[in-house]
């Protein structure tokens, strides 16, 4: 995995980001509530973390960046939470055993894993059976293909109708799955079956 253009660590350290976060947080999660051992993925500078822990003041959350730049940004603003820990992640194969974690979020993230199918795997992998994987991510336009070609970062946006067969794929099934902003963004929320008794 790559690590971030300039142009887009300097955005996820920026104001405007910190500002967008809560709402993002909110917007993304599609009325599900968070609990228990939380898993981010493409964490960044911790802005979204920072987001989850304030909210969320009993979740056990690990945030994780590919880059040890963000990483050390998000350390530093996450160091006021006990309940929090960021560590240095490749999405594609993650230093977690199975069925860890209850809930993985990613915000806006996949599209920078040029193999995101790969990522989810690992998100099926590490969610505990009845988990749940909550997000959004650019799907392929013009425009997001424009503005990753400038900043020259590598990247590789989802085609619409691409994410739903991967997901089945891992073992997900779809809960919430909405094409929002002109079908250039992807919301989504899937759950790993619970074992059954």
């Amino acid at each position: 995995m790559p690590t971030m253009s300039a142009l887009e660590g300097a955005f996820c350290r920026s104001a405007p980001w910190r500002l967008a976060a809560r709402r993002v947080v909110s917007w993304a999660r599609q009325g599900i509530l968070l609990a228990g051992d939380v898993l981010e993925i493409g964490g960044g500078s911790g802005a979204t973390a920072d987001e989850l822990a304030r909210a969320n003041p009993s979740l056990r959350l690990t945030t994780t960046d590919y880059d040890p730049v963000m990483v050390g940004a998000a350390r530093k603003r996450l160091a006021k939470y006990s309940h929090v820990a960021a560590r240095q992640a490749d999405a594609t194969q993650l230093p977690f055993d199975d069925e860890t974690f209850d809930f993985v979020v990613s915000f806006l993230m996949l599209h920078h894993v040029v193999d995101w199918e790969k990522a989810i795997a690992e998100v099926a992998r590490v969610l505990r059976p009845g988990g749940i994987f909550i997000g959004y991510d650019l799907t392929a336009s013009r425009a997001a293909s424009w503005v990753h070609l400038a900043d020259r970062s590598p990247h590789r946006l989802i085609e619409r109708g691409a994410f739903e067969p991967v997901l089945g794929h891992v073992g997900l099934d779809v809960i919430g799955l909405r094409y929002s902003f002109g079908g250039r963004v992807l919301r989504f929320a899937a759950r790993k079956p619970a074992l059954s008794t």
